[in-house]
């Protein structure tokens, strides 16, 4: 009988749930237990799931003082990438991941990046398990103002932008963060452009339109939902990690 992949997914913030990343992920085999901290208790371990996804959030990597379930977020995200448990970080999770993994983060001295985007492909990501059959070029969302600032001792960089180098990385062969965004739907955007105007008015005047946020999301579901089907094969053991060394992490 085959057993569907169970994934762990931390929300560390309402308004960024699991979105259509969770209907690829769910389509694709994969059982979802979703954790809303402070509401819902995480895990001590990763004890039973064969992947993890950490979502984004409006919070800080360091901000421990207002939200200080971060510190086992860190903790879990730090063991996943010490034991190479297939892993999805995405925006304030891929900077939770790499400060937990050794790397900085920082408030990005460029301004924030906020809309749609595209990101550029590195050579290592050609033959990577997950990234190899993107396009050169794929589409994402953009919205945040901390920055990867350096990467994660032993992180392989998978894709960049002009403004910030690290928009994703690999880490122990199956391990990822990436710091867009590839699970919102036009709605939740929407609304984070509601919650932060001021963040918002840095993105193009028609970056919150209808037709612009239908076309995008439209254009990162043809690229990422075969990606999000990928990670649900890597964590079952149908595919295999990327070739390489395994590293040595610290785990905070």
């Amino acid at each position: 009988m085959v057993t569907a992949p169970r994934l762990l997914i931390i929300q560390p913030d309402e308004t960024d749930p699991i979105g259509t990343l969770g209907e690829w992920l769910t389509g694709a085999g994969a059982e979802l237990d979703i954790r809303l901290p402070p509401r819902d208790e995480l895990p001590d371990d990763l004890t039973g799931y064969q992947g993890v996804v950490c979502l984004g959030g409006g919070m800080g990597a360091h901000e421990d003082s207002e939200h200080p379930w971060l510190k086992q977020v860190r903790r879990l995200l730090g063991l996943a990438a010490g034991t190479g448990k297939p892993t999805l970080a995405i925006c304030l999770g891929a900077q939770l991941l790499t400060v937990a993994a050794g790397g900085r983060v920082e408030r990005g001295k460029d301004g924030p990046e906020v809309g749609g985007a595209l990101v550029s492909k590195k050579d290592t990501a050609w033959t990577d398990p997950l990234f190899a059959d993107l396009p050169l070029m794929p589409d994402v969302m953009q919205f945040h103002q901390d920055v990867i600032a350096i990467l994660p001792p032993g992180a392989e960089l998978l894709a960049s932008a002009p403004r910030y180098q690290n928009q994703a990385f690999r880490l122990n062969r199956c391990v990822y963060g990436v710091q867009f965004h590839i699970e919102t739907t036009p709605d939740i955007v929407r609304g984070w452009a509601e919650d932060e105007p001021d963040l918002a008015a840095f993105g193009r005047s028609s970056a919150f339109e209808t037709d612009s946020l239908t076309q995008v999301h439209a254009d990162i579901a043809d690229t990422w939902r075969p990606f999000a089907e990928r990670f649900v094969q890597l964590a079952d053991g149908r595919l295999s990690p990327a070739q390489g060394t395994r590293n040595s992490l610290p785990l905070v």
